[in-house]
């Protein structure tokens, strides 16, 4: 079997591909890998091993309609990483995440079909759906995307489903809520709290914290999308949850507490525009139907992140130095 993934060298593509390769997945042991990605700031090679003979790595866009034309025959299935991902990033260029994120997601869909490529996953987030005040989003609920992020990642999900109905394409769509782990980028909140701290600078919050996210720990998250590439029903959208919700000032607090530092810390920064307030995800379909649970208990999760962070201070200092125009005092 050979599977085609995009956006391979970042942070939750990487940690897909590298399970892979260690047979972590029961139905793709054995599978060779080709992986795609344009290896902009938070692409990064050294996510991936060095040299393995089931993994292929190609340097390039999802926006080249003519190169995943190529690369596409002879695939069993593609999953579909490749994104631009930070907000506060979509608030000052948003014309490159629309570019990348819809008009790279219909190439990818339309390389799929031109070669008779038999399943795809496409990997989005729960950010589609906008904020929500009590409750949890189903698969039903509406697209109220509110950053140019989102709404980009909203028109991916609406091409998705236009070629399953429009041409058949088997592509089911995931959505996840807040991803941690190693290997993630330092300008997203929990590894830039990590980083500065490690290095004793103060931590950038966001007014006074009272933003609300689920939090998963990305291999739980890469379980889930292994379970729909295997079981997932065509044209179908599956939340994955990872039912640890917790406001950004306690995640805060518990940074602290691991890093031994207090609140003087802290400073608090001006709010970003449109900041979603809290996001929920119900997950009951993907349990129901495909019998997904969360393994990785959040306090042992965040430890182990800590750690790893604590531990490899030369891949995110690197990651820093490649961040062109990174910026040190936002936080998502």
């Amino acid at each position: 079997m050979r599977i085609l993934v995009t956006g391979g060298a970042g942070f939750i593509g990487s940690h897909y591909v590298r399970t892979l390769l260690a047979d972590g997945y029961p139905g793709l042991r054995g599978a060779r890998v080709t992986v795609v990605d344009k290896l902009t700031y938070a692409g990064n090679r050294e996510n991936l091993p060095a040299a393995d003979p089931r993994l292929d790595f190609v340097h390039g866009d999802v926006c080249d309609l003519d190169l995943l034309r190529q690369l596409t025959p002879g695939h069993d299935a593609v999953v579909h990483f490749a994104a631009e991902s930070h907000v506060d990033r979509s608030l000052e260029s948003a014309a490159e995440f629309v570019r990348t994120n819809v008009g790279g997601t219909q190439n990818v869909l339309e390389a799929a079909l031109r070669s008779g490529v038999e399943r795809v996953v496409h990997v989005s987030t729960d950010e589609v759906y906008g904020s929500i005040d009590r409750g949890s989003w189903t698969e039903e609920s509406p697209l109220l995307p509110n950053s140019p992020y989102a709404a980009s990642k909203a028109g991916a999900d609406l091409i998705a489903r236009a070629y399953f109905r429009t041409h058949g394409l088997n592509v089911s769509t995931t959505r996840c809520s807040n991803n941690y782990g190693p290997y993630q980028h330092p300008e997203k909140l929990i590894p830039l709290f990590i980083t500065h701290l490690l290095q004793g600078w103060p931590v950038p919050l966001y007014g006074e914290g009272a933003n609300i996210r689920e939090w998963l720990h990305v291999d739980d998250h890469c379980r889930a999308i292994q379970l729909v590439l295997d079981g997932g029903r065509a044209g179908e959208v599956y939340n994955v949850g990872g039912g640890d919700e917790r406001t950004n000032r306690q995640i805060t607090e518990r940074l602290l507490e691991h890093l031994g530092a207090d609140w003087s810390a802290v400073r608090h920064v001006a709010d970003r525009k449109g900041h979603d307030l809290r996001y929920s995800l119900d997950e009951r379909k993907i349990r129901e139907e495909l019998g997904y649970r969360p393994q990785v208990p959040f306090a042992r999760g965040l430890a182990d992140t800590v750690d790893w962070y604590r531990d490899n201070p030369a891949w995110w200092k690197a990651a820093e130095r490649n961040a062109a125009n990174f910026p040190p005092d936002r936080a998502n």
